[in-house]
């Protein structure tokens, strides 16, 4: 019996990733954390809208006042 294959679409062409092959069954792969490529190509300012703002604060808000303390 074979399995129906998966498919991914249309991608945008900016992703950051290429699409891999679904893992395999079974043990993963080592891998080695020496040998991994970190990039920072965030800019030195990230716009955030209020909105985002408003989310953090109603999920985090009081773990926010416990470490930086209340701002008001």
């Amino acid at each position: 019996m074979s399995r129906p294959r998966i498919s991914l679409g249309v991608l945008p062409d900016d992703l950051y990733i290429t699409p891999e092959p679904w893992p395999r069954i079974g043990r993963p792969p080592k891998h080695d954390p020496l040998a991994w490529t970190i990039t920072d190509d965030w800019p030195e300012r990230v716009p955030v809208t209020q909105a985002e703002v408003d989310v953090f604060e109603a999920w985090f808000g009081d773990l926010f006042d416990e470490m930086f303390g209340t701002c008001r």
